[in-house]
């Protein structure tokens, strides 16, 4: 991994568009073989295990930043309900927004090696997936899904794939629904260091950036690394 694929403004580690469009997403070319085995194991358990999102460019993660920033989009707190924005300090709007989203070049979806993921088979027609606690806590749509995630992840028969937001460490919140391949994930981690991320968002025309940067030691340390490191 360069470090332009690390902070996502290279998409050279993809699979193909024709790959892509088979699995749903666009992924690291090094996951098609391990996600097609997990999508049929649960299939095999009547779930149909679906991409929500896979690789997110950096532009895009901008573009999702700078939107929460304005309040062109929802800035959700722990539990997934909206906050009023104009209540926050600046340093308060870039914690609340680190919560649920990643600053521009440190997501992991940069990496193409994690997916968001829900069951298509137990989803109503027309219902939207919004990726929120409520849908894959006990008695959510997707619970039953992640219940058997949680037991194949607990035996490591899984095929390399874990949660690296599984509990609440004080950064980003749970997120059950995403999952990350620890083969590449893991080296990727390891690789991505505060300064990539400092030059990356030093050159983007990004909201809060002077609060952000001033802060970077800090919110990476929380926020970044602040992960199930599994094997690490």
């Amino acid at each position: 991994m360069v470090p332009a694929t690390l902070v996502g403004q290279s998409d050279s580690h993809l699979c193909s568009d024709y790959q892509a469009a088979r699995v749903g997403a666009r992924v690291h070319r090094e996951l098609l073989a391990p996600l097609a085995l997990l999508r049929d194991a649960a299939a095999r358990e009547g779930f149909d295990l679906t991409i929500v999102s896979g690789f997110r460019s950096f532009d895009r993660q901008l573009s999702i930043w700078n939107r929460k920033a304005t309040g062109a989009l929802p800035v959700l707190d722990s539990a997934g309900a909206p906050i009023d924005i104009a209540t926050l300090s600046e340093r308060d709007l870039v914690l609340a927004i680190l919560r649920w989203s990643a600053l521009p070049g440190a997501s992991r979806h940069h990496w193409g090696t994690d997916v968001d993921v829900y069951d298509r088979a137990a989803t109503p027609d027309g219902y939207n997936v919004e990726l929120t606690p409520a849908e894959v806590d006990p008695g959510g749509l997707f619970a039953p899904l992640h219940a058997w995630l949680d037991a194949r992840i607990a035996a490591d028969d899984a095929f390399g794939f874990f949660r690296p937001y599984d509990v609440d460490r004080g950064g980003v919140a749970p997120e059950r629904w995403h999952l990350s391949y620890a083969p590449i994930a893991l080296n990727c981690a390891r690789l991505l260091t505060a300064q990539l991320l400092d030059d990356a968002i030093d050159g983007a025309d990004m909201r809060l950036k002077d609060v952000v940067i001033a802060a970077l030691p800090e919110l990476f340390e929380r926020f970044v690394i602040n992960t199930n490191r599994r094997d690490d």
